[in-house]
C-alpha cells in the first residue's frame, strides 16, 4: 500500500487548513490563483521572513512516536463560543393547544352524553344504541388523548434534538430524530441579526437571535427560544465582525 504525503497550507483569505496544490479554497471558495491571492501570500512570506522567531517548527509524523502522535481531529481546536438547546418554553402555544384537547378528550371519556338522548324529541333510541353510543364515546375519547399525547411528545423530542455550536468562524446546526442533519454557516457571511423577546420571553428567561446571511441554503436562520440570548447576540456580533476583518470581506448594502 501507498501512502501520499500531502502538503498544506492555511488560505490567504480565511485562514483554514487546505491542500498546498489547491486552487479554490473549499471553505471560503475563493480562487488562490488570483492577484489577490498572491499578494496576500506574499505578505505573509514577507512577514515571516521579517520575524523568524514567530515561526513554528513541527516535526513530521513519521519522527514522532506513535503513542505521542495525536490524532487529526484533536488538533483542531476551535474554542466553542456558544452551544446550547432551544427551550421548552419554545413549545407553549403546543402545549396549550394539547391541554385543550386533552381536556375534551377527558370530557368525551368521562361525561354521559348518550344519557340526554331520551330527551331530543322523535329520537327513539334502544338500551343497545345508547351503549353503543357510549362506547363509541369512550373510544372516541382515548383516541384523541392518545393522538395529542404522541404528537406532543415527538414535538418535544423533535425541538431538543436541535443543537446548536458556535465557534469563532462558523454557527452549526445539528436537528433531525431519525436522519440527523447538521448545517454550518460561515461567521463571514452574517451580515446582520436581530433579537426578538416579548413578555413571557423577557419572564422566563428566553428570546429568539435572527440572523441574515449570504447563504444560499439558509439565508435567514433563526435560534428560537434559547437561554442566555444577549449573550448569544453579543457573541455572535463580535464574532461576525472579527471574521469580516479576518477574511476582508465588505457587505454592501
Amino acid at each position: 500500500m501507498a501512502f501520499v504525503d500531502l502538503q498544506t497550507k492555511p488560505c490567504p483569505f480565511c485562514a483554514e487548513m487546505i491542500q498546498a496544490r489547491a486552487v479554490k479554497c473549499r471553505f471560503c471558495g475563493e480562487y488562490l490563483k488570483s492577484e489577490k491571492a498572491l499578494a496576500l501570500e506574499a505578505e505573509a512570506e514577507a512577514e515571516a521572513e521579517a520575524n523568524p522567531d514567530l515561526q513554528v517548527q513541527v516535526p513530521k509524523d513519521e519522527h514522532v512516536p506513535k503513542d505521542e502522535q495525536v490524532p487529526e481531529d484533536e488538533e483542531i481546536d476551535d474554542s466553542i463560543l456558544f452551544a446550547g438547546r432551544p427551550s421548552l418554553w419554545g413549545m407553549t402555544p403546543t402545549i396549550v393547544k394539547g391541554l385543550f384537547f386533552l381536556a375534551v378528550a377527558g370530557f368525551l371519556v368521562k361525561f354521559p352524553i348518550e344519557d340526554f338522548t331520551h330527551k331530543l324529541p322523535n329520537l327513539e333510541l334502544t338500551e343497545h344504541h345508547v351503549l353503543a353510543i357510549g362506547q363509541c364515546r369512550a373510544l372516541a375519547g382515548f383516541a384523541l388523548g392518545t393522538i395529542v399525547v404522541l404528537i406532543v411528545s415527538l414535538r418535544i423530542l423533535k425541538l431538543k434534538m436541535v443543537y446548536y455550536e458556535i465557534s469563532a468562524d462558523r454557527i452549526e446546526l445539528s436537528r433531525g430524530v431519525l436522519n440527523r442533519r447538521v448545517d454550518n454557516i460561515d461567521m463571514f457571511r452574517v451580515i446582520d441579526l436581530k433579537m426578538r423577546r416579548n413578555l413571557l420571553d423577557c419572564i422566563f428567561g428566553v428570546g429568539t437571535v435572527a440572523l441574515e446571511t449570504t447563504d444560499k441554503t439558509d439565508p435567514e436562520f433563526e435560534f428560537e427560544k434559547v437561554r442566555d440570548c444577549r449573550y448569544l447576540y453579543d457573541v455572535i456580533k463580535k464574532a461576525s465582525l472579527a471574521a469580516d476583518r479576518k477574511t476582508g470581506v465588505v457587505h454592501l448594502e
